[in-house]
């Protein structure tokens, strides 16, 4: 839906400025951060409606990020959707126990792409 707020969190510049390229020309607010570091100075002055987490990140990987965030009032209820190129059995699991409401994998599929973040936008996440 167009100006919703979408923050992604990636440290390969090419995968982020394509994700980037396509939610903003739907009409996305988009945001991106290389790393948790970067996500977290974000998150001080921008609030999104979901983030895209890249699971292998430098530093604080995705999972460790999405637990912190789970863990602040002010950053519990958006949606966190788990990017990995991990697809391994028990990767999708391991997100879901960190916290996030969705799993893509890469490579990602750019016509699809669209749809999917729409749809985990359209859910209600259960507040805490």
């Amino acid at each position: 839906m167009a100006g919703e707020r979408v923050l992604i969190v990636d440290d390969n510049p090419i995968n982020m400025k394509l994700v980037a390229f396509i939610l903003s020309s739907r009409g996305y607010d988009v945001r991106t951060a290389v790393d948790a570091d970067a996500a977290l100075a974000a998150l001080a002055s921008f609030l999104p409606d979901l983030i895209l987490m890249d699971l292998q990140l430098p530093g604080m990987d995705g999972l460790e990020l999405t637990r912190r965030l789970r863990s602040e009032p002010r950053t519990r209820d958006v949606v966190v959707v788990a990017v990995t190129a991990y697809a391994m059995k028990g990767d999708e699991e391991k997100a879901r126990d960190a916290g996030c409401d969705g799993y893509i994998t890469k490579p990602i599929d750019t016509r699809k792409l669209p749809g999917q973040v729409a749809e985990l936008l359209a859910k209600e996440r259960p507040r805490s």
